[in-house]
């Protein structure tokens, strides 16, 4: 079927209560409706008015209430975010180096430093900086292509990187189009580099998930972790199985996404073996691949199917690990509003603020400038039975 998001919200929950395999009758049941109502509701027949319904449609079905109103509910705007993407759409709107235009009075910037910048960005993203990297990404786009033009060959690492940067930073401002846009070129730049490829492929999983495309994000991840993996994984140096173990992880993500359990399953599970042999505490190419990071996506993959039973016990699992700690701070409130949706689903709002304040404490720009951050706090706080301390 399109996108989910496209549908009449009575076929929206005509989707969902197929995904969790319930029957109208057993559906009903469990609202407290009769059969004939369920049906008159999936068919657009009866209209759904009122919030408490929707809300209490969504914990039976076990998802958040934004996924049944969509396109039909106004998005909750994250704090700065228009100007700061608009910026950025500006740097990507330029073809200086296309069209032959001078370079103007920036100096062009030297490889050497501009993998030091393209560093800096990176280490200032996974602290969860997002106005700083907003700051950053315009003019580090600009240098990146300059530096490319001087010298092709070289310059090709620090360009890639930067589009690889701006792309994972829209998409946690919640701009997936631009993102798209981002990641494209950073394929296109990284064309011929089978390690540069596999990187850019990492934030191309993420961006066409992001967009709904998850079938797409599967056969995209997949194709370019085969192509990094080594012909015998304990031969692989660290820097080619913690890429191609994070385009596994993408892969089984999309996999959950689309419906697939055990194809999420059987992906995660050769991540993992992989993960095993890198350890954690390394961040090769940016990815954070290691055992830790393996169960976290496993969270993910139990939230997208329903199961919230399993993706509480994995989280319980991977933050008792030591490698919890060691993960940058943006990879671990990003798990957390992750878990969030999983209280959320098991009708647990007092556990699912507990978390959400514990994302905001760990890095505060994810709950400030995340939409989709936005939209599972407001979910919390409209719930009657949310502590009190969550309306600050």
């Amino acid at each position: 079927m399109g996108s989910v998001e496209l549908l009449p919200v009575g076929r929206r929950v005509a989707y969902w209560r197929g995904r969790r395999k319930l029957s109208q009758q057993v559906f009903a049941d469990r609202l407290g409706k009769s059969k004939s109502w369920v049906d008159k509701v999936e068919r657009g027949v009866r209209r759904l008015d009122k919030l408490s319904t929707l809300q209490e449609i969504a914990r039976v079905l076990r998802v958040d209430t934004a996924a049944l109103v969509g396109q039909d509910a106004a998005p909750v705007k994250a704090a700065n975010r228009g100007d700061g993407v608009e910026r950025i759409r500006a740097a990507l709107s330029r073809y200086e180096i296309p069209l032959g235009k001078p370079v103007g009075r920036r100096p062009v910037v030297p490889v050497d430093r501009m993998l030091r910048d393209v560093g800096y960005a990176w280490t200032t993203f996974q602290y969860a900086r997002y106005p700083q990297v907003v700051d950053l990404v315009p003019d580090l786009l600009t240098d990146a292509q300059h530096t490319h033009a001087e010298d092709p060959v070289t310059g090709r690492v620090p360009l890639v990187e930067a589009y690889r940067i701006t792309a994972s930073l829209l998409l946690k401002l919640g701009d997936a189009e631009l993102a798209w846009l981002a990641v494209d070129r950073a394929m296109l730049a990284a064309a011929g580099d089978r390690e540069l490829v596999a990187a850019a492929a990492v934030q191309l999983g993420q961006v066409l998930r992001a967009l709904g495309r998850a079938r797409e994000a599967k056969a995209v991840t997949l194709g370019a972790a085969y192509r990094i993996a080594p012909p015998a994984v304990e031969h692989g140096t660290p820097a080619e199985l913690s890429l191609c173990g994070a385009l596994l992880v993408q892969a089984g993500a999309a996999a959950a996404q689309d419906g697939n359990e055990a194809a999420a399953g059987e992906l995660l599970d050769e991540a993992a073996g992989m993960a095993e042999q890198v350890g954690d505490g390394y961040d090769h190419h940016r990815t954070g691949f290691g055992p830790t990071a393996v169960d976290l996506a496993r969270v993910t993959a139990a939230v997208e199917a329903g199961d919230t039973q399993e993706a509480i016990a994995w989280h319980e699992k991977a933050t008792a690990r030591a490698g919890w700690r060691w993960l940058p701070a943006e990879h671990r409130a990003a798990h957390l509003l992750d878990v969030a949706r999983a209280y959320l689903h098991a009708g647990d709002a007092g556990n699912a603020a507990r978390v959400l304040v514990e994302a905001e404490r760990t890095a505060p720009a994810e709950i400030t400038h995340r939409p989709v951050a936005r939209d599972i706090l407001a979910e919390v706080a409209r719930d009657p039975r949310a502590p009190t301390t969550i309306a600050r």
